[in-house]
């Protein structure tokens, strides 16, 4: 059973990445997070009624909650959408895999949790392997060319992949200091459905209220594409994996759980390769088994 546990999570988690590039059209990522969020807040508040698990949040913790919601749940989304708006999927999940290593230094600034050698060189490796997948573009960037294929680059537009390349490691880092803030809420005892479910809430909100004040339009692609897409980031890749993993996390203690996010990269790759069109140089394997192995540096117990 924690076998399955293990797989199952890599692979919804995997899949999220391709689903969310399919998100990709005429509605705008601001909107698309919005909708993803209060979808899934709004279920797990379902979920948690009918479990009878309080929805009530400590005075005390409320700050952190709303923290946790717009940084880990509204911005790192935010971020992410917007990167495979430019990037494949693939690479920009391989970028955001780094949170872990980003979790581990706000964890120090945060929680006071030791910082050691070992997070140090995951840090390094993790920013080496993202170089090394992009140095295509960058290189075609410096030198001023708007065209990467010939450097062999991700896509075919420098300018483009370095854009998304910033957006992805602002949701790698978005994502590792709302990892920790949610450490620090799972320690206060907060139930696991009700984090998600307020946390869902504030993200969408926080989506919603950036589209407006931004001046995007708040519309809706009822194409089977977009539609299918979404119930599958709202449902099996938020709700139920987040269940899932945190019964895995029981089961087999946090440590050795998180190891399935170091998977999650390879399953997101596979799928860009099968489903993108996503060329698999040795450059970009290369950058990959840096960064994988950055990533079991830092998750390593």
């Amino acid at each position: 059973m924690n076998a399955f546990l293990f797989m199952f999570t890599a692979l919804l988690w995997g899949g999220g990445a391709l689903a969310t590039a399919f998100q990709a059209g005429p509605v705008p990522a601001l909107v698309s997070v919005g909708y993803r969020m209060v979808t899934a807040g709004l279920l797990m508040m379902l979920w948690a009624r009918w479990r009878g698990v309080t929805l009530t949040v400590p005075r005390a913790d409320r700050p952190w909650v709303l923290v946790q919601g717009v940084l880990f749940f509204g911005l790192a989304f935010i971020a992410f959408y917007n990167a495979v708006r430019l990037i494949p999927s693939g690479p920009a999940a391989l970028v955001l895999s780094t949170s872990s290593v980003f979790a581990a230094l706000f964890g120090r600034l945060v929680l006071g949790t030791r910082l050691t050698i070992r997070h140090g060189l995951g840090l390094g490796l993790g920013i080496l392997g993202v170089a090394v997948v992009f140095s295509g573009d960058i290189l075609a960037l410096i030198a001023g060319d708007r065209l990467a294929g010939s450097r062999g680059g991700t896509t075919g537009d420098a300018t483009a992949v370095v854009a998304g390349l910033a957006w992805a490691a602002l949701a790698a880092i978005a994502a590792g200091f709302g990892t920790v803030i949610g450490a620090r809420n799972q320690s206060r005892g907060l139930a696991m459905e009700t984090v998600i479910t307020w946390g869902g809430l504030i993200g969408g909100a926080t989506a919603f209220a950036a589209a407006i004040l931004s001046g995007q339009p708040i519309r809706f692609d009822p194409s089977p594409r977009y539609v299918a897409s979404l119930a599958y980031l709202a449902v099996p890749a938020s709700c139920v994996n987040f269940l899932v993993y945190f019964s895995l996390v029981r089961r087999i203690g946090p440590g050795r759980a998180a190891y399935a996010m170091a998977l999650v990269p390879l399953v997101a790759l596979s799928l860009s390769w099968g489903f993108e069109g996503l060329v698999l140089t040795p450059v970009i394997l290369a950058g990959a088994a840096i960064i994988l192995a950055g990533n079991v540096l830092v998750l390593r117990r």
